[in-house]
């Protein structure tokens, strides 16, 4: 893996986040199909490569001390260069620094190998939103950051 050397991990808005959500995750839906309605809730982050935005994340707190990963997604011509590693490593650095210690998402199954790699375990039989099958995954932030 090469990681950019020009790399860089800040706070975004949920509204930043949608033309990568919608390209990446959901291309057939609009951008308002892929805006959550509790957006404005989520700590939204965003790795740059220079000045373009290349992976972005939305990670909610829903009660105490877990966290909710929501909508992360990485171009696809960025995927395999570290970005999204980056990213969740630093959504779990923050959500830690506020006192969460569980982070659980719902993960396409084609997915879930790239989070084995942070710790984190399926917790759920296979389901389906739409036509993609998911797993519920969750693990522990401590664990993720020792990774």
């Amino acid at each position: 893996m090469n990681r950019p050397p020009d790399q860089r991990i800040k706070p975004i808005t949920a509204a930043q986040c949608l033309p990568l959500r919608q390209a990446v995750l959901w291309p057939q839906a609009t951008l308002d199909e892929v805006r959550l309605a509790d957006d404005a809730e989520g700590l939204h982050l965003g790795a740059f490569v220079g000045t373009e935005l290349c992976s972005v994340a939305s990670f909610f707190v829903p009660g105490p001390g877990q966290a909710r990963l929501r909508k992360f997604a990485t171009a696809t011509v960025w995927q395999g260069q570290g970005l999204g590693s980056a990213l969740l490593r630093e959504g779990a650095r923050q959500l830690h620094a506020r006192g969460v210690g569980t982070l659980w998402f719902d993960a396409r199954e084609s997915a879930t190998a790239f989070y084995r790699r942070f710790g984190f375990q399926v917790d759920s039989v296979p389901f389906l939103k739409g036509t993609v099958r998911y797993v519920r995954m969750r693990g522990s932030l401590d664990t993720l950051l020792s990774h």
